[in-house]
């Protein structure tokens, strides 16, 4: 669980200051000028980290589900080097799935100059195109079915086999106890997956620029920004250094 958790941050760290350091150059300088090398850079970064994040998510699913249906065999089945392949195998797929489109947007001309967004958000980008985007539109949602389809399905699947464990369980506090560790990861996975449905589903008759900003902000910055405090506070280490205000002392010396 540490490992996937410590992939999962690295990617959140990288994903994110593609666009964070972007725009905090923007407040600073006032130059909101980005050339179109640097915004397919941009978009391609931020989405490949992203890719990878949902299927990080459905690792730690069948991670969870592997822990809580199968303890015993839990230490022979996931393997280091599992664990490790499984992870490579989501970046993999996540470049693969984002190279002919990102090849297909550094060829196609923009004919317009002003991207009205905080990043360069793919939708954004394809509004600015003259040509015909059929292509690249359709390569976007084959994408989304291996991305966000699959990844989504593995972990209702995954949740769906723990709930039932769960309940064959006679003891309430093994309920709780169980419960509990599978909290912090069922809290990502509503905020990530649940914006980016929301922006995928969307009735087109319902579009609206300032709503897509608001939903990128709450995947772009919000979640990363909640993650750390969502997992550090189910730790019951944290809880003890917190309830024995530990912490105050630390922050002294600070």
């Amino acid at each position: 669980m540490y490992f996937f958790l410590v992939c999962l941050s690295f990617m959140e760290i990288i994903g994110i200051s593609s666009v964070n350091c972007k725009l905090l150059s923007i407040i600073i300088t006032a130059d909101h000028t980005i050339s179109k090398s640097g915004c397919i850079a941009q978009s391609f970064f931020y989405y490949f980290f992203s890719s990878a994040d949902f299927l990080i998510l459905s690792v730690m699913s069948i991670d969870r589900f592997m822990a809580i249906c199968y303890p015993l065999r839990y230490s022979s089945i996931m393997k280091p080097s599992l664990c490790i392949n499984l992870v490579l195998s989501c970046f993999s797929i996540s470049l693969l799935c984002l190279l002919y489109p990102t090849y297909m947007m550094s060829r196609v001309p923009f004919c317009g100059q002003v991207l009205d967004h905080f990043f360069c958000d793919s939708a954004a980008m394809l509004s600015l195109v003259c040509v015909d985007i059929t292509l690249i539109k359709l390569s976007t949602v084959i994408n989304s079915v291996f991305i966000l389809i699959i990844p989504l399905i593995i972990t209702s699947i995954s949740y769906i086999f723990i709930v039932f464990t769960v309940i064959k369980m006679r003891s309430t506090k093994s309920h709780h106890k169980t419960f509990s560790t599978c909290v912090s990861h069922l809290t990502m996975v509503f905020i990530v997956f649940g914006s980016a449905i929301f922006i995928e589903i969307r009735p087109s008759k319902s579009d609206s620029v300032e709503t897509d900003k608001a939903v990128n902000f709450v995947s772009t910055i919000l979640g990363p920004l909640l993650n750390p405090f969502i997992y550090t506070l189910r730790n019951q280490k944290v809880k003890d250094c917190l309830r024995d205000k530990k912490i105050w002392k630390y922050c002294q010396y600070i």
